[in-house]
């Protein structure tokens, strides 16, 4: 059995993603896939950038915080 980590749309794409803009999902979606890459190294990113906010949210200076 695998333990593979994955994302899919739940309950369904038209409920989480129907009406916005194809692009913007489109940019979800790489980041997701790259969020389960990371996921699959086992990699603790608890000491990685800024850290876990409360809610186990990451802040991202880039985008603004």
């Amino acid at each position: 059995m695998s333990h593979s980590w994955r994302w899919e749309y739940d309950p369904d794409y038209a409920h989480v993603a129907g009406g916005i803009p194809t692009e913007i999902v489109t940019e979800v979606e790489r980041l997701a896939d790259q969020l389960v890459e990371l996921a699959d190294t086992g990699v603790d990113l608890t000491d990685i950038g800024n850290g876990p906010r409360p809610g186990g949210l990451r802040r991202m200076d880039a985008a603004g915080g």
